[in-house]
């Protein structure tokens, strides 16, 4: 199976220059085309970030958990968040309606007229 650069990089885990410097380096063989893009063998991949060994780097797993416990994690994270995502709700509220009120108080001095000065700068009206 022959892969790309940012495929490979997906598959690995790893960044698409680490998959490059591996490249350039010698550590991973690949294919060059003339437009400068790599294909990569899967199994080359695999020998040297060692893929799909318990040993290596990410183990990938076949198959998808099914222990409840995953289950109950998700949802207790799942929870957290919906939480989280209320109380940022209110902040937001809670800011749009001192956002109005300094709104209505700042229209209002605008609108009122102004202060009437006597044409003597001493005397006080």
């Amino acid at each position: 199976m022959a892969l790309s650069l940012s495929q490979a990089a997906k598959a690995a885990g790893k960044s698409k220059s680490t998959i490059n410097r591996a490249i350039k380096s010698g550590k991973l063989s690949a294919t060059r085309h003339d437009d400068g893009s790599y294909t990569i063998d899967a199994s080359e991949l695999s020998r040297v970030f060692q893929i799909g060994t318990p040993g290596g780097s990410e183990w990938i797993s076949a198959a998808p958990p099914t222990e409840p416990a995953g289950t109950a994690v998700l949802e207790a994270e799942n929870a957290a968040l919906r939480a989280a995502l209320d109380r940022e709700r209110e902040i937001t509220n809670d800011l749009m309606a001192d956002r109005n009120a300094w709104k209505q108080q700042a229209t209002a001095l605008l609108a009122a007229p102004p202060k009437r000065r006597g044409w003597w700068p001493w005397s006080r009206s």
